[in-house]
């Protein structure tokens, strides 16, 4: 009966361990083709979905720049409306001292905004940081994330003032426009950004897909390969007692 104790149990063969570990490839002798297909896979979803959390932080920064230059808009815009009540020939020394008083607030709050600002100790408004450049997979893509400079000196109103009435308000106009122009920089970032971000997020949703079903399917495989196998043992084992049984009646029969 050796040859039939020497069938042994199913642990070590491939399919048996395809199927316990749910489909996925662990060794490159259940199919080194589908091994490195399913790595393959594998890395570019890992990839993607790290990209995604990098353009994520990306959009993150990119919001919180915008932010802060609305607030920065907002003070520009009443640094002009006070300009206009300052062109006004009626009004004495003391009043234009008073709105430039006002002035100097709101441009302290413009200054305030460009040095304080900052996504994860990165300075975005200030002109220090240089572009920031954010992988958005392994292949080597990537997005570009450019820090803004408003600060009073950028904006051309380090040294505005209205006290005189001798002052040229187009300065503000310049400084609006700079600071709209840097937002719309912005914009076109973010949507670079979102783009990307919803790319990855299909793109990993696919893959990700792919595989399932690619492992739903070597289960599959596998399963059936199994019992095409376990069928082939039985048969050989069955084989093997009959061979058994027909020496042993062989036997007999030579000394009756």
């Amino acid at each position: 009966m050796s040859g039939i104790s020497a069938i042994s149990g199913y642990s070590s063969y491939s399919p048996y361990s395809v199927i316990s570990n749910g489909g996925t490839y662990t060794r490159a002798a259940q199919g080194a083709s589908e091994l490195a297909i399913q790595e393959e896979t594998k890395a570019q979803t890992t990839g993607l979905e790290a990209g995604a959390q990098n353009l994520q932080s990306a959009k993150s920064a990119l919001n919180v720049e915008d932010g802060a230059m609305q607030e920065v808009t907002e003070y520009l815009q009443s640094i002009k409306e006070l300009s206009v009540k300052a062109a006004n020939g009626t009004l004495s020394d003391s009043d234009r001292r008073s709105i430039q008083d006002q002035i100097d607030q709101y441009k302290q709050g413009i200054d305030d905004i460009a040095a304080s600002t900052t996504y994860n100790e990165k300075k975005l408004l200030d002109g220090t940081t240089p572009d920031m450049r954010v992988a958005s997979d392994n292949n080597g893509s990537e997005e570009v994330i450019t820090s803004k400079n408003v600060s009073l000196k950028s904006l051309g109103l380090e040294d505005y003032d209205v006290s005189s009435g001798n002052f040229d308000m187009s300065v503000v106009d310049k400084a609006l426009e700079k600071l709209s122009s840097a937002r719309s920089d912005a914009g076109a970032q973010t949507n670079r950004v979102e783009h990307a971000l919803t790319y990855n997020s299909h793109a990993a949703m696919e893959l990700n897909g792919y595989q399932m079903n690619k492992e739903e399917q070597n289960v599959s495989d596998a399963i059936s390969a199994l019992k095409t196998k376990q069928a082939l043992d039985a048969y050989q084992v069955n084989l093997q007692k009959k061979q058994q049984e027909d020496k042993e009646r062989q036997s007999m029969m030579l000394f009756t």
